[in-house]
């Protein structure tokens, strides 16, 4: 029965993807015309949903209609038995357990009906925290008994390697080390980024830049090869000394259900308001600010209230200027911007990269897949090309 209820909550969670990828994929489904073809994915999923729930509730029919047959039968040997024992006559004894018997067996059964759903909602219960524990269990990454504080905010990669490993079920990329799937998304990378220098890594889509700037993070480590913050393997920083010692500006900014202020306070949670006004208006966020009902304190995504990919960008940068983090990280920073938004961003990036006030040395790794950008430093490895 366990095995059938992990088949039926997969089946189940199987439809529900379906479901959600259909909604999301509408515009492009009419845009391109192939609103049967993706109807029809979502239809054989609930189709197979169907089958399945049909299958199992047949499978239960009889064991169903004899436990059914069983707990309402017993009326009619009740009925049976008064007659047999009310042959001789009728005492008061006989009909005291009579009406105990008629009272008692209707709660009996209510019991056990209720003790059968019970056992089923164990069982979902338990496929549930199964599938909890398959990511709990999931090792995090190690972390050294011998904690090192980096000297400097220079970044070094000395024959960096690294793979994807595939998800055996349905073929896709996980970020992590695993199994080598022979396809490397970085081979034997070595770069330095010296502190207060910028480095833009330029290329192509599906380059390794972003897998690259990701190991910087330690989101992962390299198969082979090691990465440096101050003279010092990544692996042996503390994961909060890490984790202030970089200011990462995502691809894909998004933003929290809150308010702009919370939004941006992730950074520092003790920075004052007046710290994130200067901050927003640093990432040239004016005029998003303006046009909110409520300024600072609107919250996002909701009462209609929603900003636009560029928007998002700029609040995300914001927040790095907010944590003033000595490595600055910022992934396509303008990859979602159009002109306007774009030529806002850059004045924000310029302002981020001054960093007056800061007291270090700031290091920039910026990701990019536009030529016109600036390789002020390169490396060894697979990153051959330099444009100007």
């Amino acid at each position: 029965m366990a095995q059938r209820m992990e088949q039926y909550q997969n089946a189940l969670s199987d439809m529900s993807n379906e479901a959600v990828e259909y909604v999301r994929g509408i515009p492009v489904v009419k845009t391109f015309g192939q609103t049967i073809f993706s109807f029809k994915r979502f239809k054989d999923s609930i189709d197979n949903y169907e089958k399945w729930v049909i299958s199992y509730t047949k499978g239960l029919r009889v064991p169903m209609m004899f436990y059914t047959t069983a707990i309402n039968g017993v009326f009619a040997f009740l009925i049976a038995g008064g007659i047999l024992f009310t042959r001789g006559g009728v005492t008061n004894e006989l009909l005291l357990n009579l009406i105990f018997y008629i009272v008692i067996t209707p709660v009996i059964g209510t019991t056990l009906t209720k003790i059968m759903f019970m056992s089923e909602d164990a069982m979902i219960v338990n496929d549930a925290i199964s599938r909890i524990d398959e990511v709990l269990n999931e090792k995090p990454l190690s972390e050294s008994q011998v904690n090192h504080v980096p000297k400097d905010n220079g970044v070094t990669l000395e024959h960096v390697s690294y793979s994807y490993k595939l998800n055996v079920s349905g073929g896709d990329r996980e970020g992590g080390p695993g199994r080598d799937d022979g396809k490397l998304a970085l081979h034997d990378v070595s770069l330095r980024v010296e502190p207060g220098q910028t480095a833009a890594l330029v290329g192509a889509s599906g380059g390794g830049k972003t897998t690259l700037a990701n190991l910087v993070t330690r989101f992962f480590d390299p198969q082979k090869g090691r990465v440096l913050i101050g003279n010092i393997d990544i692996r042996d920083i503390p994961k909060e000394t890490l984790m202030n010692k970089v200011s990462f500006v995502f691809q894909n900014s998004r933003l929290l259900k809150a308010s702009i202020l919370e939004n941006v306070r992730m950074a520092k949670p003790e920075a004052s308001r007046e710290e994130i006004i200067h901050a927003l208006r640093a990432a040239q966020c004016s005029d998003i600010i303006e046009k909110l009902p409520n300024g600072i304190d609107t919250v996002v995504g909701t009462n209609g209230v929603y900003l636009s990919g560029g928007e998002q960008q700029r609040i995300a940068i914001a927040r790095a200027i907010l944590k003033n983090a000595p490595i600055l990280i910022l992934d396509e920073a303008t990859a979602f911007a159009d002109p306007d938004n774009e030529v806002r961003i850059q004045q924000a990036l310029s302002v981020s990269f001054k960093r007056e006030n800061s007291d270090y040395d700031c290091t920039q790794a910026v990701v990019h897949y536009r030529r016109g950008l600036h390789l002020r430093a390169a490396g060894r490895g697979d990153c051959r090309k330099r444009h100007t």
